[in-house]
């Protein structure tokens, strides 16, 4: 079984970042996923891609959404993951 991980790139500031992830928990809870934030201001690399483009959902290498939660990206993404 691979490891199920959300990574959010966020900032200890964003707001949408807190929202994102409060959002998010309870969806990684019901398919058994974890969450890991990344703050982007300690990642130079991560901040010259995204830097106003948090927060910003990744998964396997994947961008599931950005700025908001999209809830239904969510469910398909780990549906087909099953």
């Amino acid at each position: 079984m691979t490891n199920r991980v959300f990574t959010v790139l966020s900032r200890p500031w964003c707001h949408l970042c807190h929202e994102l992830i409060d959002a998010l928990t309870p969806i990684a809870q019901q398919y058994g996923w974890h969450i890991k934030e990344i703050d982007i201001d300690q990642a130079p690399e991560l901040e010259a891609q995204w830097d106003e483009q948090i927060p910003v959902l990744l998964a396997d290498g994947v961008e599931i959404c950005r700025h908001r939660l999209n809830t239904d990206a969510v469910h398909a993404f780990c549906q087909a993951k099953r």
